[in-house]
């Protein structure tokens, strides 16, 4: 929550537990040792050693989510893009199915999902969200790996996910009427519709990002409906080497993605990489403070366009979604804190010093020179993909 490792919320796997989920896999066999327990949050997971009938040894990554979060379907909806991308030449990770056929299987009240683990190497594996790329190299190689996701995403024609938990969707700023689309956004989450708090920061929060939206509104008809992942930070990439010139070789956790747009994602993608957010999470009284990273915002920016350019109104509404993509992400975990593990305490930093103190961070001197530097880009003729770095 504040860059401090806390004890998890949900209690790490067993071999116990997976010994009777791999009974429905039969192909990958029993499990003999768990490698490595995921830091994360939101589910149990880890990468896990087996051995099949044959001796043959294998490790896969299992994870284990409260049906809460994510039932049979939320999963399969992940699964089915995942399953698009793959058929479309993407470096993503193949979800193993069971012996009936499943990807996703329910035990109680959990739901696991088992994965392959991909080719590389987890190289920012104790890495936190919303820190900083190592090095230049690395941001362009993921500017390159998000654009090659969108074009094996581009004909994946599912309707957005169902109301949940955990998703980076957007509707709030996506017409233009923010406040009518914030009512019906409530609507559908009662544990959000009937927190004071959390109404009246989510009304602060639209009032402070108002100018955003009115700089994005022109540019939203050229923004196309896309299926994203909403989560790309270099954590969430396999790398093919631990050097300084590593390229990411598959992305990996699509628990965030819904149908948004490219710009919606790369958006994202700044706002994980390129602020030190934690900085602001630990001196919330001086947002002039909090670093930011121009050099690896070019960069990922020229990977990106190496790979597919952005048109003249997608780079335009850059710099406002950049301010506004956060939005319906800190919503999505404040109904999580809430409706899920009951916890005011974890919900205030979600849409209290997340919601609003992101969305006034971006009137401060750094939130202002980022702003203005994604301008600048769109107005400046530029070589599309510049050399890399």
């Amino acid at each position: 929550m504040d860059g401090s490792l806390v004890p998890p919320d949900w209690p790490p796997l067993t071999l116990a537990e997976l010994r009777e989920l791999l009974i429905n896999f039969p192909a990958i066999g029993e499990p003999t040792r768990i490698l490595t327990v995921s830091p994360r949050p939101f589910s149990a997971a880890g990468a896990v050693a087996t051995r099949n009938a044959h001796g043959g040894e294998a490790r896969v990554f299992i994870k284990r989510h409260h049906r809460a979060v994510r039932d049979r379907e939320g999963l399969l909806e992940e699964h089915r893009f995942l399953a698009h991308l793959i058929a479309h030449g993407a470096s993503v990770p193949r979800i193993f199915a069971s012996a009936s056929g499943d990807t996703a299987v329910q035990i109680g009240d959990s739901t696991y999902e088992v994965h392959e683990i991909p080719s590389g190497i987890d190289l920012y594996e104790g890495a936190i969200s919303w820190t900083p790329f190592r090095t230049a190299a690395h941001a362009y190689s993921a500017g390159q790996a998000l654009a090659r996701l969108h074009l094996a995403a581009s004909d994946f024609a599912s309707p957005p996910r169902a109301v949940r938990p955990l998703v980076a969707s957007f509707t709030i700023f996506a017409g233009q009427q923010p406040a009518s689309a914030l009512h019906r956004y409530f609507a559908a989450r009662p544990s959000l519709a009937d927190h004071k708090a959390v109404r009246a920061c989510a009304d602060r929060a639209l009032a402070i990002l108002a100018p955003y939206h009115v700089e994005l509104v022109p540019h939203l008809p050229a923004l196309a409906p896309l299926w994203t992942h909403n989560d790309l930070h270099a954590s969430n990439l396999f790398w093919s080497d631990p050097g300084p010139d590593a390229r990411g070789t598959a992305i990996i956790d699509f628990g965030l993605a819904d149908r948004t747009n490219a710009v919606h994602d790369i958006a994202h993608a700044i706002e994980r990489n390129i602020v030190d957010w934690l900085v602001l999470v630990n001196h919330p009284a001086n947002p002039d403070g909090v670093p930011i990273h121009l050099d690896h915002l070019e960069v990922l920016l020229d990977g990106y366009e190496s790979i597919r350019p952005l048109s003249a109104e997608e780079a335009a509404a850059l710099a406002p979604m950049t301010a506004l993509c956060h939005t319906e992400f800190a919503l999505s975990e404040a109904e999580y804190f809430l409706g899920v593990l009951r916890s005011e305490e974890k919900a205030v930093m979600a849409y209290d010093g997340w919601l609003v103190g992101h969305a006034r961070w971006f009137w401060s001197r750094p939130g202002c020179t980022l702003l203005d530097a994604l301008r600048r880009r769109a107005d400046a003729p530029h070589s599309h993909g510049a050399s890399r770095p």
